[in-house]
């Protein structure tokens, strides 16, 4: 025989798994180890002839094989049916639950165990696997399962699987009238009273935010249906946790037991807080959210005060203005125009301005904190907010050159650096505010928006699911990310963070050193050579120069390093060189700062800000990731932009719709990073590309007087470290597709004979029996990459190769052969086939560049290249069997004639009329005598 096993006190999740797993176990029957919801009982008291149900008193144990226990990993919730564990006889026992983080006893052979909103939703997907066709009620008791334990998919650990699960047992014929009659009970009559029982005794107080509640109520005996009763109490008293407790004695035949019982129910909204952890050492259970525990020989009164406390202790400190505001604020005067106001927000993207008074002030200017106290000291006064949309509006009206004092809105609330996220967002939603300015004793020191605190409960959201789910959770890489570093790395980081705590800064890890932690796998060390560091003020901003300072602090404590210094960019690089712990570490470290571009495919302006703009001015989400190194808060991730998600879906997606018109060599990057991690670019990001390519502005730049970097050096500098990479075809062949070689020309592409005469190139390199061209080509041709990139701009027509190679900033003898290439490859064509003799192709192929006999043989037939490497790999390493001092000691005397004997010599060798140094004597006495010259011995 083969039992089905439901808790004590069986709800619709157990009751629902366990009919399902009847279904999958033909033959199997169901036994509730003792009571049941008053929903419950109510639903079998209808329908528990259609269910395969058994009484526990029926069951004979010798005959037991196998044992399912569903929703419960814990033996003293089965009751009496516990024993059966212990049966010698059993065959198996299966264990079918969703409660992740509760420890089992159960000896188990076989367990599933998923985070999934209910247990029914695993049996479910057993269902689905076979051809089973449900019975109506079997399908209502399996939804009932998923709907109570979800809140109709409204819990948190409500999970796509649980949704489809639901769908598919309506299409089975669930019946959405028994449903609905179920999950929405009414309060029986005694629960009617202890409800305004329960109103009138309430306790009740604001915690960080949150309202808690907590009720004991008193009755003789147990009364069920309690939980349905903490529900509506909820909902009553909007409270964000509730403690419902419930003392009684229990009743025995004659009278009552002496000692007093106590359930509590508890029920929570807080997100961090985990009714579960707190229930289950006392030998309750539940999820996180909703739990119940049932106790006895306590002091009610003083046991439900623990275990509000126990609660309370639980709830995260919820962040403040402070941790959440965006610093240094930009600020306009009264007297700004809207035009100009326009431009500001245009400038750094922001959706409002504060506008403060102090009447010395340039009108346009925009200040810093550090520049907000007047000559006499006097701080400057907040006095109004001017929205984008008030902007729009006087534009609209042709107010362009009126001042914004008439249109801000003067009744600002404002916040202190301590006001907790609850109430910013209750300010916001009551106020319909989409700032709030954040003074510190008359002070604007920082602004939040309503994407701050969106964005923040967003990630609280995500934190507490992959807290409910096992995700890995990488709001906290320090540990790991140590873990797989070299020691030496890992503590020039903790010296470089106490330094920047020192200093009141934050110090963040950024970009591809955390995009490649979140790719490589567990256990995997990481070698890295080369890091970002990014320094922010936090809530006061650091000066421009804060990533300069570090620098040289840490080059104290590193004086074997070099540091190079680039004020423009307000940047700083350390560098090590083949150190012994370190190898060649290059280290960059900024000030945190926004940019903005004056022009298209111009270099950036930049100036300080915080680290929220600072990721913000990056290219792709996978690369605007933080991971911060000083306290507080030390080793959280900062993803503002979803780069977590991307990564996981293995695709490159640009920040900004405009970035790719901004700065072109995004484009390359998109295309080097996707190639490079096996990734995709992402469709929008893919459109953004080609309307960029489309809309002619590269084309445009050219033709413009100004320079344009991102077209010249910022672009080679990518060029180079795509050709240099082993991906470099494939990166090729997309920016092709994606039309952004037009970048380099309007009518470039990578083709099929383009892209054989770089493979050829690089075949050419890596041969054996052409070993000699290595020698060959560290004395005389580019690095590769060079030499690929010079077969690129040889695909062009003849006029613009010099124009682009200058454009690339190439250096001046490259662009020189570029441009004298169609002569060269015209002269080698006609007069090349002519050489029958070694020494007629060195005398025709020496006059030329290593290079550009590279480039005309790619270009050119068979015979022509293989003239021009057998020149390059063998002839031209050939030299005369007789050298200068070989020439003095047979008795020829110095002079100019030695350069011509040397050179007959050659011919003759590369002709193969001498092979040793005997007979190059011999022929170079028979050539003088040839020749009528007199030797002088």
């Amino acid at each position: 025989m083969d039992l089905i096993l439901c808790h004590q006190t069986v709800d619709f999740d157990a009751l629902g798994a366990a009919v399902g797993l009847s279904r999958l176990r033909p033959g199997s029957r169901i036994v509730l180890a003792g009571g049941a919801h008053p929903t419950v009982r109510d639903f079998l008291a209808l329908h528990r002839d259609e269910l395969a149900l058994m009484e526990m008193r029926s069951v004979n144990p010798h005959h037991l094989r196998s044992l399912f226990i569903v929703d419960n990993q814990r033996r003293d919730r089965l009751g009496k049916a516990a024993q059966w564990l212990d049966l010698p006889d059993l065959a198996s026992i299966e264990v079918y639950d969703h409660h992740l983080h509760q420890s089992g006893d159960i000896p188990a052979t076989f367990t599933q165990i998923e985070a999934v909103g209910a247990t029914t939703t695993l049996i479910v997907e057993k269902l689905q696997a076979t051809e089973l066709q449900l019975q109506p009620v079997e399908a209502s008791v399996m939804a009932l399962g998923i709907h109570v334990d979800t809140g109709s998919l409204t819990f948190p650990q409500t999970t796509v699987r649980d949704a489809k699960a639901l769908a598919w047992l309506m299409e089975q014929g669930a019946q959405v009238r028994t449903i609905a009659e179920y999950v929405e009970p009414g309060l029986s009559p005694i629960l009617q009273t202890l409800l305004t029982e329960a109103m009138e005794n309430l306790e009740s107080s604001m915690v960080s935010g949150f309202r808690i509640t907590s009720v004991l109520l008193h009755t003789d005996t147990f009364i069920p249906g309690l939980s349905n009763l903490a529900e509506k109490l909820l909902e009553l008293t909007e409270s964000d946790a509730l403690l419902l407790g419930h003392g009684y004695r229990q009743r025995q035949d004659e009278g009552f037991y002496p000692d007093v019982r106590l359930t509590v129910i508890g029920r929570t909204r807080i997100e961090g807080t985990n009714l579960q952890s707190l229930f289950v050492p006392l030998g309750g259970g539940g999820h996180s959210q909703a739990a119940s525990v049932n106790l006895r020989d306590v002091e009610p009164e003083s046991c439900l005060a623990q275990l509000r406390s126990q609660l309370i202790d639980q709830i995260p400190q919820p962040l403040t203005a402070r941790d959440l505001m965006s610093s240094p604020v930009r600020t306009i005067r009264p007297q700004t125009t809207i035009e100009q106001a326009q431009r500001i927000l245009f400038r750094y993207g922001h959706s409002g301005l504060s506008v403060v008074d102090r009447p010395e002030a340039v009108a346009d200017q925009v200040q810093e904190p550090s520049q907000e106290r007047g000559e006499a000291g006097q701080i400057d006064r907040l006095v109004g907010i001017i929205s984008r949309r008030d902007i729009d509006l006087a534009l609209h009206h042709g107010f362009r050159h009126a001042p914004v004092k008439g249109y801000m809105t003067r009744q600002v609330k404002t916040i202190s650096p301590d006001t907790l996220l609850p109430d910013i967002e209750a300010m916001m939603v009551t106020f319909d505010l989409g700032r709030l300015p954040v003074v510190d004793q008359g002070k604007l020191i920082g602004i939040v928006t309503r994407t701050d605190v969106l964005r923040q409960l967003h990630r609280d959201r995500q934190f507490l699911h992959r807290q409910q789910s096992k995700d890995p959770l990488v709001s906290c890489l320090l540990p790991d990310f140590r873990d797989r570093l070299q020691p030496a790395l890992w503590q020039f980081l903790e010296q470089a963070a106490q330094i920047a705590q020192a200093q009141g800064w934050h110090l963040y890890l950024v970009g591809g050193a955390i995009r490649d932690l979140l790719l490589t796998g567990q256990g995997e060390n990481m070698l890295l050579q080369d890091i970002d560091l990014v320094v922010d003020g936090f809530h006061e901003a650091a000066e421009a120069e804060a990533g300069v300072q570090l620098a040289r602090h840490l080059q104290n404590c590193y004086p074997q390093t070099r540091l190079s210094v680039h004020g423009e960019f307000q940047t700083a690089a350390l560098l090590w060189h083949k150190d012994p712990e370190l190898g060649s570490l290059w280290v960059d470290i900024a000030t945190a700062r926004t940019e903005f571009y004056p022009y298209p495919a111009a270099n950036p302006q930049v100036e300080a800000s915080s680290i929220r703009q600072d990721l913000y001015r990056r290219d792709f989400t996978i690369n605007a990731l933080a991971l911060r190194l000083t306290t507080p808060n030390q080793g959280e991730l900062l993803d503002f932009f979803g780069g977590i998600l991307d990564l996981r879906s293995r695709q490159v997606r640009v920040l900004h719709a405009n970035s790719f018109i901004e700065d072109p060599t995004r484009i390359y990057r998109a295309v080097r990073f996707a190639v490079r991690l096996g990734f995709a670019i992402e469709p929008q990001t893919e459109s953004y590309i080609r309307y960029a390519v489309e809309s002619g502005i590269y084309e445009t730049l050219k033709l413009a007087d100004h320079p344009a970097p991102a077209l010249t050096t910022r672009l080679k500098a990518e060029l180079k470290i795509i050709l240099d990479s082993v991906f470099w075809q494939a990166a090729l062949q997309k920016l092709s597709d994606l039309g952004a070689l037009k970048c380099l020309h309007p009518h470039l592409q990578f083709n099929t004979p383009l892209a054989w005469q770089m493979r050829w190139i690089t075949r050419l390199e890596n041969e054996p029996r052409r070993s000699r061209l290595s020698n060959f080509q560290t004395t005389a041709l580019p690095e590769p990459w060079l030499v690929r990139l010079l077969i690129l701009l040889a695909s062009l027509p003849e006029r613009d190769r010099g124009k682009i190679a200058a454009n690339l900033q190439l250096p001046q003898p490259l662009i020189d052969i570029l441009q004298n290439l169609a002569e060269a490859e015209k002269c080698l064509i006609e007069k090349l086939p002519l050489c029958q003799r070694a020494s007629e192709i060195v005398k025709r192929l020496r006059a030329y560049k290593p290079i550009t006999l590279i480039l005309v043989a790619v270009r050119n037939n068979k015979a022509i290249r293989r003239q021009i490497v057998w020149y390059i790999t063998q002839l031209s390493q050939v030299q005369p069997l007789l050298n200068g001092d070989d020439l003095k000691a047979l008795g020829y005397r110095p002079g100019p004639q030695f350069k011509i004997l040397l050179e007959a010599l050659l011919m003759a060798t590369l002709d193969q009329e001498i092979t040793n140094q005997a007979e190059a004597e011999v022929w170079l006495k028979e050539f003088y005598q040839n020749q009528n010259q007199t030797l002088s011995i």
